[in-house]
């Protein structure tokens, strides 16, 4: 069983958890999991190989048919019984996030708290397994159309939020009638097997629900590869995506892939300047910028934009960076590579012609000595050929634009690659109803700051993914239809 207080002094040594045991190998390659704060070894895990990543696929593969047998009902009482372990185990759990990931303590509750809410949702989902009687052009006939489940499921998770974007898969494949496997990110793999450990004592069969560590190219790869898994699931980096796309065409498999966004955040003249500039703040830092639907590109209206960047700029400067597990607003980046990939935006937009607002950028004195450290950094820019304002920053870095109108800010943040979340800040009800029509993407913030609805849906149009989650379009993606034509004539 995986010991999450890791409690010890020394790094921790985690197995995998396949057909409800664990596996811990006497030797073998192994990865080492990093405090992004500190960069102290908080555990290692085993560096899997294809043969392990086939060795889950097929423990799920032979539970599924009994899983599947189950009354929905009671597949939802398991998923229900390992949200309760979950909530039982919350400060863990979330003391666990922050020292993988490097969020703050009190947003790492949340993360918690948020895979609680995803678990209980998905089993509430039990009851809603529905299907259609069609008429028939001929009589003494029914058309019935029925959902089943996939199969077996694989689960690919992204390293900001490893609690929750597993929870949010796993609930609604399992109570669907899907067994799972897990391939726990190797930067934050520490959660996953936790969830793992409190499967078990949630009473899960065997098989049901399996958790592999190891690289993506190796055994995410062997199971997208494999004919044994059914459908894959994945949030990640677009890139990623795209190789997950290709690997998986020869099986003809579902692929359901949530990806990078390019978020614009547009502010009209009309707009609550206060209410604006507090949900951009919140919508660009929060988790270090660690977000897919972040905002990452303001269009400001040149009659309010001095407002709002004054405001803005001394709302981030008074931003607190900081070791997360105390009372701040930004942990670290959560690794070397992504700070420094964060940090090399940054100078390639100021070579392009950016204006730096606010200073920011790497801190490495003091108490920054150790660790992957970014201060909030604010940039104006010209062009939306800008770096700033076209490549993905997930950072804690804002890049701000000014416009003339709600048709240039419309034609502006439609210019991307990207579709998944845009922002719209304006008191004019004919620009907010016409919003949806007129921006290309999968979710809208009209007036708020971002975060989804369990019963909503979260998805992306364009390069930011297919598929989706949440919600009762969401728990559809798990399951496939079947048409049985009955005739009693």
């Amino acid at each position: 069983m995986f010991d999450f207080s890791l409690s010890a002094d020394t790094p921790f040594a985690a197995g995998m958890y396949i057909n409800g045991r664990w596996e811990n190998r006497g030797s073998g390659p192994i990865i080492e999991v990093e405090n992004p704060a500190n960069e102290t070894v908080l555990a290692t895990i085993l560096d899997g190989s294809e043969e392990d990543a086939l060795a889950a696929l097929d423990a799920a593969k032979n539970a599924q048919p009994a899983w599947a047998a189950l009354p929905a009902i009671e597949r939802g009482r398991h998923v229900f019984a390992l949200a309760n372990e979950v909530e039982a185990n919350k400060q863990m759990l979330a003391r666990l996030v922050t020292l993988e990931q490097g969020k703050p303590i009190t947003h790492a509750i949340q993360e918690i708290e948020a895979s609680i809410t995803f678990l209980k949702y998905a089993a509430e989902n039990a009851r809603r397994i529905e299907g259609d009687i069609v008429t028939s052009d001929n009589s003494s006939e029914e058309i019935h159309i029925r959902r089943h489940p996939y199969g077996v499921v694989v689960g690919l998770t992204a390293w900001n939020y490893p609690s929750a974007l597993a929870a949010r898969k796993l609930g609604p494949a399992l109570v669907a009638g899907n067994t799972f496997v897990l391939l726990a990110h190797e930067i934050t793999p520490l959660s996953g097997l936790a969830l793992a450990t409190l499967s078990q004592k949630a009473g899960f069969p065997a098989g049901v629900f399996n958790v592999v560590t190891g690289r993506g190219r190796v055994v995410g790869e062997a199971m997208v590869k494999s004919t044994m898994s059914n459908v894959i699931t994945m949030t990640g980096s677009t890139r990623a995506g795209q190789e997950i796309y290709r690997a998986a065409a020869d099986t003809i498999k579902v692929v359901r892939l949530e990806l990078g966004g390019k978020a614009p955040f547009i502010v009209m003249e009309d707009a609550d300047i206060d209410a604006a500039v507090e949900a951009a703040v919140i919508a660009r830092y929060t988790n270090c910028g660690q977000i897919c639907t972040c905002n990452e590109r303001m269009y400001l209206h040149r009659e309010i934009a001095d407002e709002f960047l004054e405001k803005f700029v001394a709302a981030s400067a008074a931003l607190k960076v900081g070791d997360p597990t105390g009372s701040v607003d930004l942990g670290p980046k959560v690794s070397r590579f992504e700070r420094d990939k964060v940090a090399a935006v940054v100078s390639d937009s100021v070579k392009a012609g950016a204006e730096i607002l606010l200073k920011g950028g790497v801190l490495e004195d003091g108490p920054f000595q150790k660790g992957h450290w970014l201060a909030p950094t604010v940039l104006e820019v010209d062009s939306n050929d800008n770096p700033a304002a076209r490549d993905e920053i997930f950072g804690p870095v804002a890049a701000a634009m000014r416009v003339d109108s709600f048709e240039q800010a419309i034609e502006l943040a439609n210019d991307t690659e990207f579709g998944l979340s845009a922002y719209l800040f304006t008191q004019n009800f004919k620009h907010l109803a016409a919003a949806p029509y007129l921006l290309k993407f999968g979710e809208l913030y009209l007036n708020r700051s971002n975060g989804e609805a369990v019963q909503g849906f979260h998805t992306g149009w364009g390069l930011s993914g297919l598929g989706g989650e949440d919600g009762r379009y969401g728990f559809d993606n798990y399951l496939r239809k079947q048409t049985a034509y009955l005739n009693w004539g």
